[in-house]
């Protein structure tokens, strides 16, 4: 069961972990390893060079399921902002979206059409993605690395990034509606556990886009205002 309220560095992290298992998935991003004995929230990241007031901003904003509080600046760091989406693209392009195809292929075959069309679709999909985080590696990031070191390039601006999501989710949505109406499948285990993992994956990639809206970008444009406002 989900525990109510916003968790603070003295609370446990095996209790924040009990209470809110997809916190594994920030931990891993982070770069927090299980093994974390009686120690708070606060001493574990200390102890993994994490910063601690952004892991509990991402954390606190990923458990409020209706996502409608208003995010205050509480000085994350735009450094472990970084690490976290970086390694996030890791999961997603190395590890989960790879292993959704596998079990996509072994449910819907590759022997008609319309299963190659499935494949295909979601091949798709994913080269959107594909294309969406190196766009984050090659522009955006290297952008915010500049005005990390007290530089401001005139050729970019992060609400430029502000607008990039919607057709990524668009596209896997459809791809749901597709296997739900239309795929008629012979045995519903395996499919229906392929679809399980499609929403799970878009709930996630749903959360890492909220981290970028609610936290990344708020904090870009307070950096940017604060180079604009030493030139």
């Amino acid at each position: 069961m989900y525990r109510l309220g916003k968790y603070d560095e003295n609370d446990s992290m095996s209790a924040l972990i009990s209470e809110n298992y997809p916190v594994l998935l920030v931990m891993s991003r982070f770069g927090i390893p299980l093994g974390v004995g009686d120690a708070s929230i606060g001493e574990v990241c200390r102890r993994n060079g994490v910063d601690t007031r952004t892991f509990l901003a991402v954390t606190n904003l990923l458990l409020d399921e209706e996502q409608v509080s208003v995010v205050k600046d509480v000085g994350t760091s735009v450094e472990a902002l970084l690490v976290y989406l970086h390694n996030s693209h890791d999961y997603f392009l190395e590890f989960r979206l790879p292993a959704v195809r596998t079990k996509l292929v072994e449910a819907v075959g590759t022997a008609d059409d319309l299963s190659q069309a499935i494949i295909r679709y979601f091949d798709q999909y994913v080269d959107e993605v594909r294309r969406h985080m190196a766009y984050e590696e090659k522009t955006v990031f290297p952008y915010v690395r500049a005005l990390i070191s007290g530089k401001r390039p005139d050729d970019y601006s992060i609400a430029v990034f502000g607008r990039q999501h919607d057709q990524v989710e668009a596209r896997l949505t459809e791809f749901k509606q597709i296997l739900i109406k239309y795929y008629p499948a012979q045995s519903t285990n395996e499919i229906n556990g392929v679809l399980f993992d499609i929403f799970s994956c878009e709930r996630d990639l749903a959360s890492h886009n909220a981290v970028e809206d609610r936290l990344f970008v708020p904090a870009i444009a307070a950096l940017e205002r604060k180079i604009g406002d030493k030139r």
